[in-house]
């Protein structure tokens, strides 16, 4: 069964007309926010990747910025 509105019209623009609409203002701090946490990700990442490669692998650091590096050790990793 369908649900019947028992107001009427004019009660339902009064309630419009008294509360106004209210934006939400965007902080400086969620701004921040926004690309602070995916900067301190990627550092994360590449840290991780730099630290990983050099100081447990014993590889020299030019080779972890090569592309040929990181699709071997993916092959390796998912390799049938």
């Amino acid at each position: 069964m369908a649900r019947q509105n028992n107001r009427k019209p004019e009660a339902a623009e009064e309630e419009k007309q008294q509360q106004p609409v209210r934006r939400r203002k965007i902080s400086a701090w969620t701004i921040v926010q926004w690309f602070l946490i995916p900067l301190l990700l990627v550092a994360a990442l590449s840290g991780g990747l730099v630290t990983g490669y050099v100081v447990l692998g014993k590889k020299e650091f030019s080779d972890v910025l090569l592309w040929s590096t990181w699709k071997h050790v993916y092959d390796l990793v998912f390799a049938p």
